[in-house]
């Protein structure tokens, strides 16, 4: 798929404000499935076809600085049984890119789906 530069994907955007309502909540980190779920509740699951999907469009959010990432502690992890989650989080360049792809000037303190235009 060819987009313009600077241009994010549907899918992009949508993870990018599901980070943002995740701030907002006081919760920013999130890990792939978390992020997967709330996308699937939100858009009921049209966009994201395979996770393999979502985790590509994690990769390119991060390698554009509009999410950092790292891996949690492994001590967390184990207490719970599980492997060690890749943990994400907006940048404050993701704010900038979401209200240049809406091209709308949206108040920082405003946080959610409703302050980016979408429903």
């Amino acid at each position: 798929m060819r987009r313009k530069p600077g241009q994010l994907l549907a899918l992009e955007v949508d993870i990018l404000t599901a980070a943002m309502d995740l701030r907002g909540s006081g919760d920013g980190r999130f890990h792939g499935y978390q992020i997967a779920k709330l996308l699937a509740t939100e858009s009921g699951a049209r966009r994201l076809t395979a996770h393999g999907t979502l985790y590509k469009a994690l990769g390119r959010l991060e390698a554009a600085g509009l999410l950092s990432s790292d891996w949690e502690d492994a001590s967390v992890a184990a207490a719970q049984g599980r492997p060690r989650r890749r943990l994400y989080e907006a940048t404050g360049a993701a704010e900038s890119a979401l209200t240049s792809q809406r091209g709308t000037t949206v108040d920082p303190r405003v946080v959610g789906r409703a302050a980016w235009g979408l429903s």
